[in-house]
């Protein structure tokens, strides 16, 4: 079975969509369903359909977040970190034309909607591990080969 990382921040995250979810949105669907049920036809009723639809949608995520949460592993910093490139850092490098990026290398959870974190598991994550400043990096694309400097290392809790 696969180690599912995550970090601390991550896994806050998560855990506070998951108490959004059950506490604040499911109870206020809930209360939308009742209303529009106690309307009558049910077959003819968008509000109750709606509402449905939307408290499954609610349901499946609850059940997905709840079970995916038991399966992460927090990372933390370790000082052993400092200086190397590994799980959790946030890495400035450059490539041979001069283009620049700040990544944060994180667990698949979450890469979602940022455009500055990558997952552990992707092709740049696996070429920069173990990676300190001044290294070069050789991260294999579609296109052949592409090579990245290692300008800067850092982590949120250094």
């Amino acid at each position: 079975m696969k180690t599912n990382l995550i970090t601390r921040e991550g896994f806050q995250a998560l855990q506070t969509e998951l108490d959004h979810l059950w506490r604040e949105k499911r109870p206020e669907v809930t209360k939308k369903v009742s209303w529009a049920a106690s309307l009558g036809d049910r077959s003819e009723n968008a509000d109750y359909q709606y509402n449905k639809k939307l408290l499954r949608e609610i349901d499946r995520r609850v059940r997905f977040l709840r079970k995916r949460l038991e399966s992460l592993k927090i990372v933390d910093f370790s000082p052993q970190q400092s200086g190397k490139v590994f799980f959790g850092a946030w890495v400035d490098i450059e490539n041979e034309t001069g283009e620049e990026k700040r990544l944060r290398i994180v667990g698949v959870d979450e890469i979602y909607g940022r455009n500055d974190y990558i997952s552990i598991e992707s092709p740049m994550a696996r070429a920069l591990l173990k990676k300190e400043v001044d290294d070069e990096a050789t991260v294999e694309t579609p296109n052949g080969p592409s090579l990245w400097y290692v300008n800067k290392i850092w982590y949120e809790r250094e």
